[in-house]
């Protein structure tokens, strides 16, 4: 909580410009990492409190008024704080708009603040010094390699970054940590399918970015990657609708992760499943170490961990990784009518069914027997177990509406 609170203290002391308290909360051997291609050459390494300020915040303050808006603040496993949130403001001699996104990696020795490290979006601040306004998103981050919208209850996610066959990026990380808030947000959602854009539905982290970012500074990159990453996956898991995934290509790594979170998964006839960590000396995220054991058993779970073993579509349906096999070209036809499916059955006794499938992993026998009766109960009294119950009567098409 103290670091929580000198982080709070640090935003409030940059947008009052107030020196004195930057002194205080700053260690004497502070460091800041600013993102690359930020505009007038702001993006570097700055060494020591003073220098920061003058070459750095100073410089900014000169061109723009723009104030830091932290929005979340997540403990690292490794120490520290990673906090996102907006930078707002305009230019000053444009008076074009600031509106860029941000993840900041703090750093603690002595309860000081020691390093910090920058991640935005470098094309926003130089459109703003240029003149060129970015989109305004109502307050919520701008969506860059993640498409997100809801038609009739279901909400379509599609990873979209092709080129780089979706690989995981900090950018892909926190575009879907803001989707699984909007699906959390979302009134009246139904049903959630998961999809990718282009040759892959994806390969897991950046292995271009890792090899890209020297040794030293990687495990920082990692840690701010994965937070938001663990935190989309966890509130994905833990929605009240059906996940339907739809995968070909390739799923891969940490992005085994998205799939853990579905109901149902459909395999392109061609995919090829892979975790590969160990070939780069990484020990695995995504959730894959809790979900395999439960899914495929401890021994499969560890030859897919240790072992370069890549599996087909067909052995991972076999191992029950995957709900079924599809043709190659009828993948995303085939995954959207089975969600639209789902979006039109009784969503709440879905929420219930999911949250017991969930928890029965935790649960003796009796417990979840007692689970089930509460559950149940809850479920009797909606008003899609009456229309289901009359239209089973009048033998007919139940109409659910979800309530």
């Amino acid at each position: 909580m103290k670091d929580v609170q000198a982080a709070r203290d640090l935003y409030v002391a940059l947008t009052t410009g107030d020196q004195a308290r930057l002194a205080h909360l700053l260690h004497p051997a502070f460091v800041a990492r600013t993102t690359d291609g930020l505009p007038l050459d702001l993006g570097g390494v700055y060494s020591g409190p003073d220098e920061a300020w003058r070459e750095f915040w100073g410089r900014i303050g000169q061109h723009y008024r723009v104030r830091a808006e932290p929005q979340d603040f997540h403990e690292l496993a490794g120490g520290g704080l990673l906090v996102t949130g907006r930078y707002v403001g305009k230019a000053r001699a444009t008076g074009a708009p600031v509106d860029a996104g941000f993840a900041h990696v703090l750093r603690f020795t002595g309860g000081r603040i020691s390093e910090l490290v920058q991640y935005t979006d470098s094309a926003r601040w130089a459109e703003a010094l240029h003149g060129r306004p970015p989109a305004d998103k109502a307050g919520r981050r701008e969506l860059t390699v993640v498409r997100f919208d809801v038609d009739d209850g279901l909400a379509r996610v599609r990873l979209d970054r092709p080129a780089a066959r979706n690989a995981l990026d900090l950018d892909m990380a926190l575009d879907l940590q803001e989707v699984s808030l909007r699906c959390a947000e979302t009134p009246g959602l139904r049903a959630v399918l998961l999809t990718g854009e282009g040759p892959a539905f994806t390969v897991g982290g950046d292995v271009k970015l890792f090899a890209s970012t020297p040794h030293a500074e990687l495990a920082g990159l990692v840690d701010t990657m994965i937070t938001p990453y663990h935190e989309a996956l966890d509130r994905l898991a833990r929605l009240d609708v059906p996940i339907v995934c739809a995968v070909h290509g390739a799923a891969a790594g940490g992005g085994l992760g998205l799939m853990h979170c579905a109901d149902l998964v459909l395999a392109a006839e061609d995919t090829k499943f892979a975790l590969g960590f160990s070939a780069l000396g990484l020990s695995g995220d995504g959730g894959s170490t809790w979900f395999l054991p439960r899914m495929i058993g401890s021994r499969r779970a560890a030859e897919l961990f240790l072992e370069p073993r890549v599996l087909s579509a067909r052995e991972a349906q076999e191992w029950g990784i995957v709900t079924r096999v599809v043709a190659a070209g009828a993948i995303e036809d085939e995954a959207l009518a089975v969600a639209r499916r789902l979006a039109a059955g009784p969503t709440r006794a879905f929420a219930e069914l999911r949250r017991l499938l969930r928890e029965s992993w935790h649960h003796t026998l009796p417990e979840q027997l007692a689970a089930e009766q509460r559950a149940q109960g809850r479920a009797t009294a909606t008003a899609d177990s009456a229309e289901g119950i009359e239209a089973f009567k009048s033998r007919r098409e139940p109409d659910f509406q979800g309530r």
